[in-house]
């Protein structure tokens, strides 16, 4: 992992930054609906998260943290998410490490979901980087809008995302994702760029998971 400090004076976020973490602190969630038809066939839930996780590592500003000496970029982001128990009915956090390739991923998650998804630990896999972001899923409600409250100093600047039941519609499958990002690092033509470049990962997606 390594984490590049920004020389914040040479930034051009700077007035932006200072902005929405000083005066106004500011994050906000926007939800769309991706098309996911070329997932059918697929598992749904890590094909997600490698698409995400993906895309999240194409874009610098989805890969901005803070450290105590001030903000910084990632060179790369790994995955966190909640595995549900359908007897607790409750959930586990997991994370499983970023492969570029999806055969590689699928098979480090199926791991991961065999040795860690029957715990009955909030957190049952230990040793999670700091370079890693929040996924979660709702598959029980086909939600159009979805909002997270991060109670801490508003000073969370790594992306958390949120899926929903999918539904077909007019010859499509629609997923609705929650994307919340923080205003500081984030604005809204990022979030733009991010949900096209992810679109267009999910229609390539075939090709992709078939090679090696």
């Amino acid at each position: 992992m390594h984490f590049e400090a920004i020389d914040l004076e040479r930034w051009e976020r700077k007035e932006y930054y200072l902005h929405f973490m000083n005066e106004v602190v500011c994050s906000y969630a926007a939800t769309v609906h991706m098309d996911i038809t070329p997932l059918k066939g697929q598992r749904l839930y890590p094909a997600m998260l490698w698409l995400l996780t993906k895309t999240v590592n194409w874009m610098p500003e989805f890969r901005v943290g803070l450290r105590p000496e001030g903000p910084g970029i990632y060179d790369m982001l790994h995955p966190s998410y909640t595995l549900f128990h359908r007897e607790g009915k409750n959930f586990t956090c997991v994370w499983t490490a970023y492969r570029e390739n999806y055969r590689e991923f699928l098979r480090a998650y199926e791991e991961d979901v065999a040795t860690y998804g029957n715990s009955d630990r909030y957190i049952a896999k230990g040793g999670r980087p700091e370079n890693s972001f929040d996924v979660s899923m709702v598959p029980w409600l086909p939600f159009t809008a979805f909002n997270i409250n991060v109670y801490d100093d508003g000073h969370y600047l790594l992306p958390i995302f949120t899926m929903g039941k999918y539904e077909d519609r007019d010859g499509k499958r629609l997923l609705p994702l929650a994307i919340q990002v923080h205003h500081a690092v984030c604005d809204g033509y990022h979030v733009g760029r991010f949900v096209a470049l992810l679109q267009e990962a999910l229609f390539r997606f075939g090709d992709e998971a078939g090679s090696d």
